[in-house]
Formats: C-alpha cells, sequence, structure tokens
C-alpha cells in the first residue's frame, strides 16, 4: 500500500511534515509513505492554464495523486484556514471534478501549529474541501498544538497521547484504503 503524504507547510522544518514522519513509523510493514515535496512549485491556479498538458509541476501533483492508494495530508493553520499553497494544490487536483485523481480516494486530516489549538479550523476546511473533491475523507483528527513542545530535537513525536490519536487516523486511514482495494480487485 502506498501512502502520499502531503504537508500544507513549505518550511523546511515544518511541524507537519514533522507528524507525516511520524505517521510513517505508525504504517504497518506492508505500507510506503512517499512524502510530496512539489507543493512550492504548483503556480497559481488559473483555468486559462488548465490545458493539456498540464503545467509539469501540475502534472506530477496529479500523477503522485493518482499513483497513490491513499492520501495523508497534515496542515497548518493560516488566518484560520488552510494554507494558500495547500488550497491551491487541492484546486488543480480536482479538475476535472469527475475524473480527478482525488476522487473516491481515501484521504485522512491531520493537523500541527504553534498555537493552542493544532489547527482544528484548517483541518475542518481541508476536510470540507477534500469531501467536494469527491475523495473518501476518513474519520479522525489529530491536532497538535504548541508544535514546538511535542516534538524532540529530532523530529520524534514524544507526546504519546497524540502518538496514539495519529495511530488510530493512521489505523482508520489503512482500514479504508484495504477496503477500497480489495473491492477493486
Amino acid at each position: 500500500m502506498d501512502v502520499l503524504a502531503i504537508s500544507g507547510s513549505l518550511r523546511r522544518d515544518s511541524w507537519n511534515s514533522a507528524a507525516l514522519r511520524a505517521a510513517e513509523q505508525l504504517l504497518p510493514e506492508d505500507a510506503t509513505l512517499r512524502l510530496y515535496d512539489g507543493l512550492k512549485a504548483i503556480p497559481p491556479y488559473d483555468e486559462d492554464d488548465d490545458v493539456e498538458p498540464a503545467p509539469a509541476a501540475v502534472a506530477a501533483l496529479r500523477d503522485a495523486i493518482a499513483g497513490a492508494d491513499a492520501i495523508l495530508f497534515s496542515t497548518p493553520e493560516y488566518n484560520s484556514s488552510v494554507p494558500g499553497a495547500l488550497k491551491n494544490a487541492i484546486d488543480w487536483a480536482s479538475r476535472p471534478l469527475a475524473s480527478n485523481p482525488l476522487r473516491n480516494k481515501p484521504v485522512a486530516v491531520v493537523g500541527a501549529s504553534t498555537g493552542a489549538f493544532g489547527a482544528v479550523w484548517a483541518q475542518a476546511e481541508l476536510r470540507k474541501v477534500l469531501a467536494a473533491t469527491g475523495a473518501r475523507v476518513v474519520e479522525g483528527e489529530v491536532a497538535i498544538g504548541h508544535a514546538p513542545t511535542r516534538f524532540d530535537a529530532e523530529g520524534f513525536l514524544v507526546d504519546r497521547q497524540l502518538r496514539r490519536q495519529l495511530e488510530e487516523v493512521v489505523e482508520t486511514l489503512v482500514d479504508a484504503t484495504r477496503d477500497r482495494l480489495a473491492r477493486a480487485a
């Protein structure tokens, strides 16, 4: 099982990327996690540019999503919502709506922030946007608030309760993906 991990943060030492690396440690042995790193290269969505062939960064994103069995998003919260770069990427990936690579794809959303609430509003917004694209958004939430205190110097998620919550979300995503793959076989 191939899980694509998309961090909504462009920052090199992102807490959201650290959350995705923590999730990788919780995957079963038959699953792999690929951290997508092309978010910064995706141009602003413009319907005039949404032609074939798609811009290279957009084609790479769509291919990465299409090639994955599931997607795990981790988002920070900017001004009480989803970061623009992440929303923009989903806008590109969601076209055309009827056949986009997110359609029927199991996805999960978690989030980390330096503030107290762990990006809960951004997570809710992201779930809404993903559902509108036709993705199968699984239940579960992990809100990693005060993120700098939740990870050690190597990026390990040291908060046991948050680690358990992350494990539950990963298990739910894996189970939904296994169900989808079994139905497709």
